[in-house]
């Protein structure tokens, strides 16, 4: 699905990347576009520090109530992705021709769009997160892939200049 998500996207959504030959303003670019996947991790601390403060829980540090687990753990969990999603959205910037830089910020919706459906999905029932999970995680296995095939392959002379 993510596949065909990303296509549709590229396809029909009105917009291009603006022009960035060198890598510095790609980093720049992707830097900014980032900022946007951050948006479903600081609702989930704002959520996750309302349902601490609503919990009916005696000892505040004690054992944790499932809504607030909940909540705790998806924050936890899109750190984590965010942290590597960054960083292989970093190094693919810098792979990407020009004329592809509109999966940049296509990519970040991805992310954030995702980690939301897995919010939702674990808040619903452990077993319906597989599709959010799956929605997060297999694009940036794609893109790591594709860092690894364009480091070792494409241009193995540049690997560490």
């Amino acid at each position: 699905l993510c596949p065909c998500f990303i296509y549709g996207a590229y396809v029909f959504l009105p917009f291009d990347a603006p022009l960035l030959p060198p890598v510095s303003p790609r980093l720049v670019y992707t830097l900014r576009c980032a900022a946007f996947a951050t948006f479903p991790i600081v609702l989930g601390m704002i959520v996750s520090g309302i349902s601490r403060l609503c919990s009916s829980a005696l000892e505040p540090f004690g054992e944790l109530q499932r809504e607030v687990e909940i909540h705790r753990t998806y924050v936890s969990q899109s750190v984590h992705l965010f942290i590597l999603y960054f960083f292989n959205m970093a190094v693919l910037a810098t792979y990407l021709p020009q004329e592809v830089l509109k999966l940049i910020p296509l990519l970040t919706g991805l992310f954030a769009i995702s980690r939301l459906i897995y919010w939702l999905s674990y808040a619903i029932g452990r077993s319906f997160r597989a599709f959010g999970f799956s929605m997060t995680f297999l694009p940036l296995l794609a893109m790591l892939l594709w860092n690894l095939y364009s480091m070792f392959v494409v241009e193995p002379e540049n690997l560490l200049a």
